[in-house]
């Protein structure tokens, strides 16, 4: 996926720091949703942890990146899709989590619209599948 990290920082209204475009960059490299200690990772020094803890929320806060949780209960980021705002996320769409290599994929599957009870209002649904992904898949037939 290409994306330019300074024209998507302008357009939130953010000041395009080194490091925010880093995160940015690294996270574009890969189709599928990284957490924050692979990125710490693979940031190396470049960022500590609680300068990218701060990005990932305001990238989150401001409809950049959206987060989801793998089986283990850690969180993991994504770039959103450009109809998210600020005020609300538009990524109702499958998740799926590889149980043999354990990464998350975005999925381009829509989430059925849910009809809510009275008195319930949903401000985001997530939907996970679980099992095994497409490379896994042809490596273990290839086995």
């Amino acid at each position: 996926m290409h994306i330019d990290p300074v024209n998507i920082l302008k357009d939130h209204d953010l000041k395009h720091t080194k490091q925010r475009v880093r995160v940015l960059e690294e996270i574009a490299l890969d189709t599928v949703a990284i957490s924050q200690p692979e990125l710490e990772k693979k940031l190396g020094k470049e960022i500590d942890r609680v300068t990218l803890y701060r990005i990932l929320n305001t990238y989150e806060d401001k409809g950049i990146l959206h987060r989801i949780m793998d089986m283990n209960g850690t969180a993991n980021y994504a770039i959103c899709s450009s109809s998210c705002t600020e005020h609300h996320h538009h990524d109702e769409h499958v998740h799926f989590n590889c149980s043999n290599c354990q990464k998350i994929y975005c999925l381009d599957v829509k989430i059925p619209n849910i009809k809510m009870p009275p008195g319930f209002t949903a401000s985001s649904i997530n939907t996970t599948a679980y099992g095994i992904c497409e490379k896994c898949s042809a490596g273990m037939k290839a086995d």
